[in-house]
């Protein structure tokens, strides 16, 4: 389904300690823009009863069933774009636009953000 680089778990694992979401799983949602590209939102949350649940290097992802087609096959990664500009960015089969920059989802039930293409996790 998705799988996250050991360089990503790093980073949200840092993003949980910091914002006191230790405990909680990495939700990741993605929906098809106007353009046609993927736009994807991560966050950490709490599990529903129809969320399905993958474990990848050491971090727990869950995500609803109305969002499995866009995201089976991606990859999450946590790269450096330009020299001290670090970003989690998606690299997705399913995605006619290549990689993409996560978007901020500040929205999640659990509180403490994870992502966004400013730099990584808040």
């Amino acid at each position: 389904m998705i799988t996250v680089t050991a360089k990503a778990a790093e980073q949200i694992h840092q993003a949980a300690t910091q914002s006191e979401a230790e405990g909680m799983f990495l939700r990741i949602a993605a929906r098809r823009g106007m353009d046609g590209t993927i736009q994807y939102g991560m966050g950490f949350d709490e599990q529903s009863e129809e969320d399905m649940m993958v474990n990848s290097e050491g971090v727990t992802v869950i995500v609803s069933p109305d969002n499995l087609n866009l995201l089976n096959g991606a990859v999450l990664d946590f790269v450096e774009l330009d020299p001290g500009d670090f970003r989690f960015i998606f690299i997705n089969p399913n995605d006619d636009g290549g990689s993409s920059c996560s978007t901020s989802s500040s929205g999640a039930r659990g509180g403490g953000g994870c992502g966004g293409c400013g730099g990584g996790c808040h």
